[in-house]
């Protein structure tokens, strides 16, 4: 088969996937989506602090008021999600059942289209067999398909980038060429902008990916420099308005006070102790109003703070407790529990046999290939950390699940280990695709 041939053959492939997958995600949708109009709460179901945002916006009172009620100006949250929101709320109303369709139509997209990218990175590591099942078993992946119609979050969004990222990043230990390093810096810098949490994972990716480049003899310094000035150039303009709205240097989002106060609860029946927070708890709302959301957010980390040091073994057992939770889905089996999460019953065994799957595959890869499994013992090992130690929900962990497709793919497709090597020297199996000529 020739080249064009093969190009037509991949995508088509691909299209039919992305079209699979929306398929089947929009014909889920009248199953899920009942719980974003719940009118409690003034509708706060309809994106929660992404929703109540977006409003803000819309009425022409900035980005402002995460909560239920009007507080003013915030940087609860990065700025990419909360504005596509407005957007929609802008054109199809505010909270109405016709910007809820369009919503969820747009999450279902965002799901569907992140199987391109898994099936580049995981045929670029392991082969052309893996990357197409990874690819298909995406479109029917479970998660991928019920979370980003049971909640209206950056989180689809970030899954989307964060695959991408975890492609493109892969082809700059090859590139020559100055501008894919300042396009991948922009990219980073959209995706900080989208989800702040995703950033963590990119010092140590890109201090593996320049110990390759200077083993090989190639420049890393510069480029990396330009990487993080395409960063920050992105990034700048938030910061700034932060700045210029608290008069306080605050660099992607102020709530990670809160999020650590979450995280410290002497009860733990239950894995989201929201009564700490500002929601529903009239004591809390009421201290909200009167520090302002700068003094509240240092008051709680102060508040955490104090009862870590005071409760030294309670936090860590909790914390070993928020680990297991994060790649089991276990947190309790108590009639009580189980009447909160009824589907409990289902997600904790898919999820561990998920989970051990996913690291069966990593092993393989780090016997047969290193130079592969490392940038996926990078991102499984470093991004989830910060909810070990604030506070964990079942969709935090969700930006993993495209690379842990892959690997779980790899771990279950006899004969992909020479592939890998295969597809990183020669290019891939079906042509030179876009993994292979992305950057350079």
């Amino acid at each position: 088969m020739g080249e064009p041939a093969q190009k037509r053959s991949t995508f088509r492939m691909l299209a039919a996937m992305v079209v699979v997958g929306m398929l089947i995600r929009v014909a889920c949708m009248p199953f899920i989506y009942d719980d974003h109009t719940d009118p409690k709460y003034d509708r706060f179901k309809f994106g929660f602090e992404t929703g109540r945002i977006a409003r803000s916006i819309v009425q022409g009172e900035g980005f402002s008021s995460p909560l239920i009620e009007k507080t003013g100006p915030t940087a609860w949250m990065t700025p990419v999600y909360p504005y596509i929101i407005a957007g929609f709320l802008k054109v199809f109303g505010i909270f109405t059942e016709r910007a809820l369709f369009a919503i969820l139509t747009f999450q279902s997209l965002i799901s569907a289209l992140t199987s391109i990218p898994i099936f580049y990175f995981a045929r670029k590591n392991f082969g052309f067999r893996v990357g197409k099942w990874a690819g298909w078993t995406w479109a029917f992946f479970p998660y991928a398909i019920y979370f980003p119609l049971d909640r209206i979050w950056e989180t689809w969004l970030a899954t989307l980038l964060f695959a991408i990222l975890f492609w493109v990043s892969q082809e700059l230990e090859e590139t020559k060429r100055m501008s894919a390093w300042v396009g991948v810096g922009l990219l980073w810098g959209v995706a900080g902008l989208t989800s702040a949490a995703l950033l963590t994972v990119l010092p140590f990716l890109q201090a593996y990916i320049s110990y390759r480049r200077h083993k090989r003899g190639r420049a890393w310094l510069m480029p990396n420099a330009a990487l993080g000035v395409a960063l920050i150039v992105i990034a700048c303009p938030w910061f700034v308005r932060n700045y210029r709205t608290f008069h306080k240097f605050i660099p992607f989002r102020d709530n990670m006070g809160l999020v650590l106060r979450l995280g410290c609860k002497g009860k733990t029946d239950y894995w989201q102790p929201t009564d700490l927070g500002p929601w529903l708890n009239n004591a809390e709302v009421a201290e909200y109003h009167r520090l302002g959301e700068i003094k509240y957010m240092a008051v709680k980390k102060a508040q955490a703070i104090d009862f870590i040091k005071k409760n030294p073994g309670w936090y860590a057992w909790t914390t070993v407790r928020r680990i297991v939770f994060l790649w089991t889905g276990y947190w309790s089996l108590t009639k009580e529990y189980l009447k909160i999460e009824v589907w409990d019953a289902w997600n904790i065994p898919f999820s561990s046999a998920f989970s051990i799957l996913a690291l069966i595959g990593l092993r393989k890869a780090w016997i047969r290939n290193r130079e592969a499994a490392i940038p996926y013992a990078i991102f499984l090992g470093i991004f989830p950390l910060i909810y070990y130690i604030t506070s964990p929900e079942y969709y935090y962990r969700r930006p993993l699940d495209p690379m842990m497709v892959a690997l779980a793919v790899y771990a279950l497709v006899r004969g992909s280990g020479a592939a890998a090597d295969n597809s990183r020297r020669a290019g891939n199996e079906d042509g030179n695709g876009l993994s292979a000529v992305a950057l350079d």
